[in-house]
């Protein structure tokens, strides 16, 4: 296969596990915690982590893709360059963004993130969801503007230095 329809397979893969992955997050961040807020803040948390466990799978498969796939295009057009120029801002927040989750889906969350979430329910399940919906929103926040602006980016739009 010529380089440029594997290039061309690696971004689609890529931004199909983009919009798989912020997808989830924007349907988690804008319906379900929102509707589980409704429901009672006890029975919100349980619901809401029975939820998020099956798409937990879903969101570090999508994750791994993601990286995979931005990494090949990285090695394969030699654009490693790009990180030292201001204008290719985005591709930090891509990275950084690509980073939190990573750490988030594969660290924190199993090794102290989901006890301490379930311990703070415990306590003040209303507060918990508050924080948890807070959390999400700020990382969907963060995730639609580095899309918004790798899209501008990677056609020739600069959105700021």
């Amino acid at each position: 296969m010529e380089t440029y329809t594997l290039i061309t397979l690696a971004r689609a893969i890529h931004i199909i596990s983009v919009v798989l992955w912020i997808g989830g997050v924007g349907f988690v961040t804008l319906v379900l915690i929102p509707a589980l807020k409704t429901t009672g803040a006890r029975d919100g948390m349980q619901v809401f982590e029975t939820l998020e466990h099956r798409f937990g799978l879903i969101a570090k498969l999508t994750t791994i893709t993601t990286g995979l796939s931005g990494l090949w295009m990285l090695h394969s057009l030699n654009i490693w360059h790009r990180y030292l120029e201001p204008a290719y801002w985005w591709m930090h927040l891509m990275t950084l963004i690509w980073v939190i989750f990573s750490l988030i889906l594969f660290v924190f969350e199993p090794w102290f993130l989901h006890a301490w979430f379930r311990q703070q329910a415990q306590q003040s399940p209303a507060k918990t969801m508050q924080r948890l919906h807070l959390m999400h929103a700020l990382l969907l926040t963060l995730s639609l503007l580095a899309i918004l602006a790798a899209v501008c980016g990677a056609h020739g739009i600069n959105l700021g230095w």
